[in-house]
């Protein structure tokens, strides 16, 4: 079985191998030890701390396979950005040139360096060992954390982001970057994308010019990934779009991945997701429609994927099994949801 869970201390070899298959590009888990045991302390803090939005609480889970006992994957969601250091991205906005001795009016697509998304919460850190895609574990390890959001929405802020990986070939490059970045920046894209990893952004709000950039100026590749996602995102940008986020003209300042936002109450299986007290029973029918289920602990929560009927009324029966694999007993509740909207199912 495939559980949710949150993080461990005693989970730093795990990340940092998952890291390493991530590669170039995953900037919210660069391949630095340091790194991961400043994650790993920044969620334990997190878990065991009161809501405090004057700063950011950083909520990373991790995905366990039962039968070995081994890290597959990671996903998190934070709380609020860009509070301690400035949330940087692009706005794509328009500037209009006319003139009307001339005859000529003309609209230019353009960038704007913005903190526009600062105290926002999101989704982040999505990453999926690529022996386990599939079998739905994509889609349990990133809704999950949507169960979660539910049960303790009065945690996060209430509008939600998700940053996107854009654009970058099998070694690294961005072409974006190749376009305007590195003309800025004298370091290669991928040094530049693990100091922003690494929390060092300082240099961006140094180095990047804070005047309108005409994306006509850019060279056709770079302006062909502008809001667009790396090959191996593709199925992370649909899953979310099913679930209501939108992009709203955000990039990312470094590959032009594209931001999606919505409302925490908006988000589909946040919208739908009910409570229901549990019995425990040997023998349960198998359903045919796929479940996301969740205990409603905090620095406990547990939640996985099952095939399982669902009454109309009265406690949810469940086998001692996955009441085990959920830490929960009879007469606790348990939150349920499809996991899939019927639009994406249908």
């Amino acid at each position: 079985m495939m559980i949710i869970r949150p993080l461990m201390a005693s989970d730093a070899d795990a990340l940092l191998n998952l890291a390493y298959k991530a590669g170039v590009g995953f900037t919210s888990l660069p391949a630095d030890p340091n790194h991961i045991a400043g994650k790993i302390t920044a969620s334990l803090s997190a878990f065991n701390s009161e809501v405090d939005f004057t700063t950011e609480q950083s909520y990373v889970f991790v995905m366990e396979d039962t039968h070995t006992n081994t890290v597959v994957g990671i996903c998190g969601i934070e709380s609020s950005i860009g509070l301690s250091s400035p949330w940087y991205s692009y706005r794509i906005g328009t500037l209009v040139h006319s003139s009307r001795e001339l005859k000529v009016h003309n609209s230019f697509p353009t960038l704007y360096l913005s903190n526009d998304q600062t105290a926002c919460a999101e989704v982040c850190t999505l990453f999926l060992d690529p022996d386990y895609r599939h079998s739905k574990n994509g889609q349990l390890l990133s809704k999950s954390r949507f169960l979660f959001l539910a049960q303790f929405a009065h945690r996060f802020e209430a509008k939600i982001i998700a940053e996107m990986r854009g654009v970058s070939d099998e070694n690294g490059q961005s072409p974006f970057w190749d376009g305007l970045g590195a003309h800025f920046f004298d370091m290669p894209f991928a040094d530049a994308d693990h100091l922003t990893g690494l929390g060092k952004k300082e240099f961006i709000a140094q180095l990047m010019p804070r005047h309108p950039l005409y994306i006509n100026l850019l060279p056709k590749a770079a302006r062909d990934v502008i809001g667009e996602v790396h090959g191996n995102t593709l199925p992370a940008r649909k899953m979310l779009e099913d679930e209501g986020f939108r992009y709203q003209g955000y990039v990312d300042i470094f590959d032009a991945g594209p931001t999606l936002e919505t409302q925490v109450n908006d988000i589909r299986a946040v919208r739908e997701s009910k409570n229901y007290l549990v019995k425990i029973e040997d023998h349960i029918p198998i359903g045919t429609v796929p479940y996301l289920i969740s205990n409603t602990l905090l620095d406990g929560y547990r939640c996985t994927m099952v095939y399982i009927k669902v009454p109309e009324s009265g406690p949810l029966c469940i086998s001692s099994e996955l009441a085990s694999n959920l830490h929960v007993t009879a007469l606790d509740t348990v939150r349920l949801v499809p996991l899939f909207s019927q639009r994406a199912s249908a």
